[in-house]
């Protein structure tokens, strides 16, 4: 597919905090999710940038850094060395240029401001456009902006759920065992694990028993089908705050159910099992569970958190739907 012929671009960075609260947004939250489209939707008219690739590169970018402001609006950060050129910190776009930096004034105000979300955006546009139009050239513009196969991976498939879903206030979420069977769980993050040598266990045991349904607790893509050593039969589905899920020891996998696949919160993926500790098939080395694990990309790393408050929040908000 070629983007029709538009000035590409964007770049956003921020991060409303380490892990998101993953609740519904109160009305200052709706008030910053309609600011940002407003914004996305006037680039995409001055530019032709689809606004969804837009809002993706935004969204990805306000995940990296811990000292975002909560009404900050668009969030970009290029480093002034690249914004301004060497030596430079003029905001003159005609003493940018020539010393080789890329800001660009976006608003009209005759000034090239990398704190102003209008410019910064204008001028990543650019900065993308410069590599061409195609959705190829996309990639390769973000690849050596990031210099990271996950980054561009992570902000191709959040434009996808932006564009699917047709929106960025995606703030739904759901429990990941249907809660109309039985369950139980407790807060076993952390706990030793023997299998494999010491290690400790990077996620929330939920039993239940075979074939409970298994749902999607997010908005995001699958991004890994298969079989793992330890998690047996499992997927992994990256949501659009950069948080790797990942469901292990299932039975099996909805019928389906493929890599890339883009899901919201609800959508049934597999069923509770107890595959896994050997090679593909092995099963009934423990009860029947669904471990459920959660890992943050901060655009360098990755790191597995306790998922158990999260699990807690959104058992009620699941419950309170019904």
């Amino acid at each position: 597919m070629t983007y029709k012929s538009f000035p590409l671009f964007l770049f956003s960075f921020s991060l409303i905090c380490l892990f998101p609260t993953f609740t519904s947004a109160n009305d200052n939250d709706e008030n910053i999710y309609d600011k940002r489209m407003a914004l996305y939707k006037k680039t995409e008219a001055l530019t032709e940038i689809p606004w969804y690739f837009i809002a993706a590169v935004d969204q990805y970018e306000r995940q990296i850094y811990k000292d975002i402001e909560d009404d900050q609006v668009i969030s970009i950060r290029i480093p002034p060395e690249l914004w301004f050129g060497p030596g430079n910190d003029s905001m003159d776009e005609n003493a940018i240029k020539l010393l080789g930096g890329i800001g660009k004034d976006g608003n009209g105000d005759k000034k090239a401001d990398p704190d102003n979300g209008e410019d910064v955006l204008f001028t990543m546009a650019l900065y993308i456009t410069s590599y061409g139009y195609s959705a190829e050239d996309f990639k390769i513009a973000l690849w050596n902006y990031y210099k990271r196969d996950l980054t561009v991976q992570t902000i191709k498939n959040t434009a996808r759920v932006f564009k699917k879903f047709n929106g960025i206030n995606l703030t739904d979420r759901d429990f990941p065992v249907a809660i109309n069977y039985n369950y139980s769980y407790r807060n076993t993050w952390g706990d030793r694990r023997g299998f494999g040598g010491n290690r400790i266990h990077e996620g929330t045991d939920i039993f239940a028993g075979y074939g409970t349904p298994v749902h999607s607790t997010t908005y995001g893509v699958v991004e890994l089908k298969g079989w793992n050593l330890y998690g047996g039969w499992r997927i992994g589905i990256r949501d659009i705050y950069n948080i790797y899920h990942y469901y292990a020891h299932l039975s099996g996998f909805q019928d389906g159910l493929k890599v890339g696949q883009i899901v919201k919160p609800g959508d049934v993926i597999g069923s509770v099992g107890s595959t896994g500790y050997g090679p593909p098939g092995t099963s009934g080395k423990f009860p029947p569970h669904l471990h459920y694990g959660m890992y943050k990309d901060n655009g360098y790393s990755e790191w597995s958190f306790d998922p158990y408050p999260y699990l807690r929040k959104w058992e009620r908000m699941t419950k309170n739907k019904d």
